[in-house]
């Protein structure tokens, strides 16, 4: 459910088992209801400017800075397009990562819902967030598989009866990052946009491990507020809130220095 009051999809838990440059560093369940209305489309800090027609700052970046914005910007601008073979392959590729042990019968299928998507073609759920978010969701797979698992399991903690689903839920936070990053604008205009360009200089999966981060925090929030799905929203203002604080600690100088961090296991 966002903000628009658009609906979402509950899963009921049937059981605990179910390029511009170089600048850059490389360093399950059953639907319920629901519609893709709750999916949104869901530092060196020179100065501060105000814009006359607009009550926030915008932040001056370095050229290196502004590079890796610009190659991030053109990431999230990729839609999901279920015609296209390194998309196709992606999606295979996630189908993999989350249940090695069982084949995809095809891209197509009632098996996607046991990953928590909303229906039997997840490219339907992907409007929302783009080719991004099945990056995202890659990435947090092959980077932090037993903590991928343990959420799409609902592994850990006393769950709900009726829980989050766990893809559709990841939709939402690669939407929700690059809102409250402001990454479609030119320029940040919040300090914790301009703090995590920092980051983004130094590491160029920086937008990436944020999204592992937020998710392994989402669920964190979710166990400690004993939510269930009809408060998904509240639990998703409570993250962000929490993100933005970690964000702007006096000694964070890298990602991996968030409290949060300390919540994903490899």
């Amino acid at each position: 459910m966002d903000d628009r009051g658009g609906s979402f999809v509950a899963v009921r838990r049937i059981s605990q088992g179910l390029e511009r440059g170089n600048t850059c560093h490389t360093t399950s369940a059953e639907v319920v209801a629901g519609s893709a209305a709750w999916l949104g489309r869901g530092l060196s800090c020179v100065c501060a400017q105000r814009q006359e027609n607009d009550a926030r700052p915008s932040f001056d970046l370095t050229p290196a800075q502004e590079e890796c914005l610009q190659k991030l910007q053109s990431r999230i601008d990729v839609a999901y397009d279920s015609s296209i073979p390194e998309h196709q392959e992606a999606l295979r590729a996630l189908w993999n990562a989350a249940f090695p042990e069982e084949e995809l019968r095809g891209l197509i299928s009632e098996q996607w819902k046991e990953m928590g998507w909303q229906g039997k073609d997840p490219s339907t759920d992907f409007r929302g967030g783009g080719f991004i978010s099945l990056e995202n969701l890659l990435f947090f797979a092959r980077n932090f598989p037993k903590s991928f698992q343990d959420l799409l399991q609902k592994r850990e903690g006393d769950r709900s009866v009726w829980e989050y689903p766990f893809a559709v839920a990841g939709v939402n936070i690669t939407f929700m990052l690059i809102q409250m990053l402001d990454l479609e604008a030119v320029k940040p205009r919040s300090m914790v946009g301009a703090t995590f360009l920092k980051f983004l200089a130094e590491n160029e999966s920086a937008f990436d491990l944020l999204y592992c981060i937020t998710f392994k925090l989402m669920d964190h929030q979710w166990l400690t507020m004993r939510a269930s799905y009809m408060d998904f929203n509240t639990v998703m203002k409570s993250t962000r809130r929490e993100l933005e604080r970690e964000l702007l600690l006096e000694d964070i100088t890298r990602l991996e220095d968030l409290p949060s961090y300390r919540l994903l296991t490899r």
